[in-house]
């Protein structure tokens, strides 16, 4: 039995690396992006991930006081 298990490189880091070597080297309209959006696939995955835990969790109070209400 073989234990073959593939771990992914997550397409955000790529496109970060991408984005950073381009920013680095000058190339092209990344050259002249704001640090923000050359770093933004790092910080935007992670932000929409909290942001939906927030509405999750407000949606679930809402529903339990709702619910108590009831």
């Amino acid at each position: 039995m073989t234990n073959s298990k593939k771990k992914a490189f997550p397409v955000f880091t790529i496109l970060f690396l991408i984005f950073l070597t381009l920013k680095l080297a000058e190339v092209g309209q990344v050259a002249t992006w704001s640090w923000w959006w050359v770093t933004a696939p790092l910080w935007i995955p992670f932000t929409v991930g909290i942001a939906m835990v927030g509405i999750a969790v407000t949606v679930g109070v809402i529903i339990a006081y709702i619910n108590s209400k009831l």
